[in-house]
C-alpha cells in the first residue's frame, strides 16, 4: 500500500536517509509506493539535542532507524542507555520494557513514539526532583 505524505513550505523529511526539503512556496504531495524509512521534520532529533538519557534513547533508535544497515552498533548503543537508566529511574521500567520488547519485534519507528513517553517521563522525575529539593531548602531548620 502506498504512502501520501504532504509536505508544507520549507518543511523537510528524511526518506531512507536522504533529507528532502519542500522548497515551493506551497504544500506539495509525494507518494511512497515501496517500504522505506520515513521521518517527518517535527520527528528528527539532531545530536545536540540529545543530552538527556531520555533523548539519547530516542537518538539512538532514530539512528537504528534511519540506519538498519548499521542496526547491531545502535542496538548497542540503545542498550548501553537503557540500562543505567532504569537503574536511576525504576518507575520508568514499565516504558522500558516496552521499548525492549519493540526493539526485539523490529518495530523501531513504533519504539521511537514510545520513547517520547519516555522523554516525557524524564521531564516529570526532574520536575518532582526540583520540587522536592526546593521544598527541602524552604523548612526551617
Amino acid at each position: 500500500m502506498a504512502l501520501k505524505i504532504q509536505i508544507k513550505p520549507s518543511q523537510k523529511i528524511l526518506i531512507n536517509g536522504a533529507v528532502i526539503e519542500n522548497a515551493s512556496g506551497r504544500a506539495a504531495s509525494l507518494v511512497v509506493h515501496n517500504p522505506a524509512s520515513i521521518l517527518r521534520d517535527q520527528d528528527i532529533m539532531q545530536p545536540d539535542d540529545a543530552r538527556t538519557p531520555a533523548t539519547r534513547i530516542y537518538y539512538a533508535l532514530q539512528c537504528l532507524y534511519i540506519f538498519p544497515e548499521e542496526s547491531e552498533q545502535y542496538k548497542a548503543i540503545f542498550k548501553r542507555f537503557v540500562e543505567p537508566y532504569v537503574e536511576a529511574a525504576p518507575s520508568a521500567r514499565p516504558i522500558i520494557d516496552e521499548l525492549q520488547q519493540q526493539v526485539q519485534g523490529g518495530h523501531i519507528f513504533q519504539a521511537m513514539k514510545t520513547a517520547r513517553k519516555l522523554i516525557a517521563h524524564e521531564g516529570e522525575v526532574l520536575r518532582n526532583v526540583e520540587q522536592n529539593l526546593a521544598q527541602t531548602l524552604r523548612r526551617p531548620d
